[in-house]
């Protein structure tokens, strides 16, 4: 099969608009935590998340085209945008020939939901007469994002949407690196985006107990592992990668950040919403993307997990890495305690992380957990508070979503 390269990454982010600037806020362990400015929170249990601040799509299409586009897809369209000139293509030049063999697989959890929102507000604060906007429901599906970048770039190779809650990003990452290694694109445009600080979304999520309340605290509310961590933090955001076969992207002199190895992709067949205590579904997960780049456990140099820091999927994550790795010393670290938990567009953030920690050679950080969580199993090296260089081959992504989905990936320094 073929090799596939990252040659392309960007980011929209509670943390900053760009890589760069993404990335110096991780390495610094800042919070991109804060009160809620999307709405009047003041009569949720939560009022705080992970926002993007200073976001402006017209930096990137004008104020007529953005108004057919959720917030979500704007998110797409700029962290997309970034990620294809960092990689240094030219769409607008490439033949369309050779644009049939480009394509585009993007996630989201929630698509449109603001739209959704709104729309139904619209509705029942009328007299009952349906008026819907002509664009509700292009606005609001979760394949528009993919399509809009298609049309954006004139791609006609695969184009969909995956959704997988909290894991959709790493199963679009995944299914993105099959469909180059199998012959079937040469480029792939993949990642994922999600826009769901909403009224609904934050209600939704309180109701079934899944956030942080710590609104005293919100930048320190995020803090996996800890013995007093309550609940995840909601984020919002994009993240996009380019994934190009091997040869293509030395052929052109493309700069090359990573080369994506292995993926796997699990169910824990167990609940709704909760994770199972030995973490099958993660341990499997892992175990087939490990198998899937032909490593041992002793290969990998750094995990970056998946922990939302709430008290059952912490420790479950924890378990089943004990599991696979069985008394191997592999760093792990929680870089959702600085950004929140961006739902459908995590593993993509995360992805961009692990990337940049193989090429860097630098473990990022867990902040604000002070009282590791005395059921953690024995042995696992968690780092804490500031990032730690250390030679990285090899990183494990791992992402879970309600639904009982896993699926973690591998990224290997480039050669």
């Amino acid at each position: 099969m073929k090799r596939v390269a990252v040659t392309g990454l960007g980011a929209i982010t509670p943390l900053g608009n760009s890589v760069p600037e993404f990335w110096a806020n991780i390495l610094a362990g800042k919070s991109g935590a804060g009160p809620i400015t999307k709405f009047d929170a003041s009569k949720f249990k939560t009022q705080f998340a992970c926002e993007v601040k200073n976001f402006d799509i017209e930096q990137y299409v004008d104020r007529k085209e953005a108004r057919k586009y959720d917030l979500f897809t704007q998110y797409a369209i700029a962290a997309t945008d970034e990620a294809v000139k960092d990689s240094g293509l030219d769409f607008s030049t490439m033949p369309q020939k050779e644009r049939f063999g480009v394509g585009v697989i993007w996630a989201s959890g929630n698509g449109g939901i603001g739209t959704f929102e709104e729309q139904l507000k619209e509705f029942y604060s009328g007299d009952g007469t349906p008026r819907f906007n002509p664009f509700f429901i292009p606005k609001m599906i979760v394949d528009i994002a993919a399509g809009v970048l298609s049309i954006r770039y004139g791609l006609h190779g695969p184009n969909y949407a995956t959704v997988s809650a909290c894991a959709s990003s790493n199963t679009a990452i995944i299914s993105a690196f099959d469909t180059i290694r199998l012959g079937k694109a040469t480029i792939m445009i993949a990642g994922g985006s999600e826009a769901a600080i909403t009224q609904s979304s934050i209600g939704g999520f309180n109701a079934s107990h899944a956030l942080s309340k710590n609104n005293d605290n919100s930048q320190s509310a995020s803090k996996p592992f800890d013995a007093n961590r309550d609940g995840f933090v909601a984020g919002e955001g994009a993240g996009a990668l380019i994934l190009e076969e091997w040869e293509h992207a030395v052929a052109r002199g493309a700069t090359i950040y990573a080369e994506i190895v292995g993926g796997g992709m699990a169910a824990d067949a167990y609940h709704l919403t909760g994770t199972p205590a030995d973490g099958l579904g993660a341990a499997l997960g892992m175990q087939k993307a490990l198998s899937d780049a032909g490593l041992h456990p002793s290969d990998i140099d750094y995990i970056n997990a998946h922990a939302t820091s709430t008290p059952q999927g912490d420790l479950s994550e924890l378990n089943a890495i004990a599991t696979v790795f069985n008394g191997i010393d592999v760093p792990v670290s929680a870089t959702k305690s600085m950004t929140g938990h961006l739902l459908g567009a995590a593993g993509a953030i995360e992805s961009i992380i692990s990337i940049l920690a193989v090429k860097n050679d630098i473990i990022p950080p867990t902040i604000n957990t002070t009282n590791l969580d005395p059921q953690i199993p024995a042995g696992l090296s968690i780092i804490l508070d500031k990032p730690v260089s250390k030679k990285i081959g090899y990183a494990v992504n791992n992402t879970f979503g309600f639904g009982g989905h896993t699926a973690s990936t591998i990224f290997k320094k480039a050669d």
